[in-house]
């Protein structure tokens, strides 16, 4: 009975919270949340050092959580420090299939409520959450993605922190947008409405480690729109992302509209694909395994209710192409922070730099006396600038291409080349020169602080431009760096379909939600662009309804009179 009272006063405290707030999210207009600086002393500094002390010295415990229900298992597994693999941030289980198809079952009971909720009201409780994580969580986020994923304060304050919070501000405003349209009713008789319904069905998000903003931001948005969502997170960031889904359910996402399902990948993949409920894939993660995806979604498709909707961001061989009119030192500073900033675990890294043969000595000494001062170590230590790559998987594939650096005879290691596993997963930031366009190092994805240079003749430039445009099965991220007007609309011509979001001497990596929505094509993904208002188009089920007001009094059409 108490248990009883206590939940009917909180949604009284729900209903009237959301109905003070309801009209400031009619209109909402969404702006950039503030990027903090973290100088030393300064007061964002302090609470992001204790924080750090906070989590230093504790191992979390996370369970699968499936409606209101969490769930330990005996089988327990652990997330670790990259830059210190000793020490455990967090322990964590398994789901089994018969756990998952129990959180299909949660999050279809959980729609029926939540799918016919105002779009006001599932808007203001991820303004909640954007709240919430932009102040009393900001730190907590800060810290838990500095441990579990060795991002850097800088890192970790431009994800963690400013791209989440943009993610849900600018998504409740874009929502607003996409649901405006109403069709024409021509005539006091007929009156045409457009009715934004969630899909029927469940959507599964499965996120990847190396951004905390795309881990809360891919089941999200669905249930922004009126879906429900089973969340696998990553292994290697699922203290930041389970701190995510805990924030949401304080701002009152209710229990059931997102489940949080560690898992082992083709466990949740098999038991997702083989449920007829299955409407919707959202995914961040490698070719082969979205690939994967979608083939087993077509050999099961007589078995969906609806189409299942397959959303995917698979990463990038992103380049830099410069042309012989470009500023040497704006090549020589994107480039450097694009190829080793967070390790070059971003999809939108440059892997890969096309620049004049003439240009490329003073490029060349450019990077080496920058890489002089670049300091590679933990990334609780403020001066490093590059940390370790995530796990031993991805480590021993950057030692793999490194090996196959140094015994190739047209590629020679310009600088780096080394790694150490012993304490943490480090690589040294590595330049490679290579006479070979072809190589293994200009078309494979890496994942890693390793950059890839073709010096090619000045003259050939629009024939090394249709070379660097074939060479990758990738179409994420791309870069000129031109001066020379002739040139620069050759080479955007050129490169039309070779990047979803390009850039013209600017660096290949840090797109800003609402400034610059988010996706490739090619083997990069399905170009959905996260981050702009035609993405939440993939979670509506559109329905067009027509009244009449007047009964029809005839079947006849004019044509058919006599006279």
């Amino acid at each position: 009975m108490a248990t009883s009272v206590a939940r009917h006063a909180s949604r009284c405290l729900r209903h009237t919270r959301l109905a003070r707030h309801m009209s400031s999210v009619k209109g909402y207009q969404a702006v950039n949340e503030p990027i903090l600086e973290y100088r030393p002393g300064s007061p964002e500094s302090k609470e992001l050092e204790e924080a750090i002390r906070r989590y230093e010295g504790k191992v979390v415990d996370i369970p699968i959580v499936i409606g209101d229900e969490e769930i330990r298992l005996d089988q327990v597994r652990s997330q670790v420090r990259p830059f210190d693999h000793q020490k455990k941030v967090a322990t964590f289980c398994y789901a089994t299939p018969e756990l998952v198809t129990k959180a299909v079952e949660s999050s279809l009971k959980a729609r029926k409520d939540w799918e016919k909720r105002p779009q006001e009201e599932r808007s203001r409780i991820f303004l909640d959450a954007a709240d919430l994580m932009a102040k009393k969580y900001r730190m907590d986020l800060m810290a838990a993605t500095m441990l579990g994923q060795a991002k850097n304060i800088v890192q970790a304050e431009i994800d963690a922190a400013a791209e989440l919070v943009d993610f849900l501000r600018f998504n409740v405003m874009f929502a607003q947008k996409v649901t405006e349209y109403q069709p024409i009713s021509p005539d006091n008789v007929i009156t045409n409405t457009m009715s934004y319904r969630g899909m029927e069905g469940f959507w599964a998000a499965i996120t990847p480690f190396n951004f905390t903003a795309i881990g809360g931001h891919l089941p999200m948005a669905p249930a922004l729109m009126g879906n429900v969502c089973l969340w696998k997170p990553s292994d290697t960031a699922m203290l930041s992302n389970y701190l995510v889904y805990k924030v949401y359910r304080e701002a009152g996402l209710p229990a059931g509209v997102i489940n949080f399902l560690p898992a082992d990948g083709p466990v949740f993949g098999n038991t997702i694909l083989a449920s007829p409920d299955l409407c919707g894939i959202n995914f961040t993660g490698s070719v082969r395994t979205f690939k994967t995806l979608w083939k087993q979604v077509a050999d099961n498709l007589d078995i969906y209710r609806t189409y299942p909707r397959l959303i995917g961001e698979c990463g990038g061989k992103n380049m830099h192409f410069v042309h012989k009119s470009a500023d040497v030192q704006s090549v020589v500073n994107g480039t450097l922070l694009s190829a080793f900033e967070f390790n070059g675990q971003k999809c939108s890294a440059c892997s890969r730099l096309y620049v004049p043969q003439s240009m490329w000595p003073k490029v060349k000494d450019g990077l080496l006396a920058a890489l002089k001062e670049v300091k590679v170590g933990s990334p609780l230590d403020r001066q490093n600038l590059v940390t370790a790559v995530i796990d031993d998987k991805a480590f021993d594939r950057n030692k793999s291409f490194l090996d196959k650096a140094k015994s190739d005879p047209s590629m020679t290691i310009v600088a780096g080349g080394t790694c150490d596993n012993s304490q943490g997963y480090f690589v040294q930031p590595t330049i490679v020169e290579t006479s070979d366009p072809s190589c293994v190092l200009m078309q494979e994805e890496i994942f890693g602080p390793v950059l890839t240079v073709y010096p090619y003749p000045d003259e050939q430039f629009l024939q090394t431009a249709e070379v660097a445009n074939q060479t990758s099965p990738f179409g994420l991220t791309g870069a000129i760096y031109v001066q020379d007007g002739a040139a620069r609309e050759q080479l955007c011509a050129m490169f039309r379909d070779a990047a979803g979001n390009f850039y013209i001497n600017d660096k290949s990596t840090g797109s800003v939600v609402g400034q610059q929505p988010f996706g490739g094509a090619r083997l990069s993904g399905t170009n959905d662009k996260a981050g702009g208002p035609h993405y939440l188009t993939k979670f509506i089920s559109q329905q067009a309804i027509k009244e009449r007001s007047k009964p029809m009094t005839t079947w006849k059409y004019p044509s058919m009179e006599t006279q």
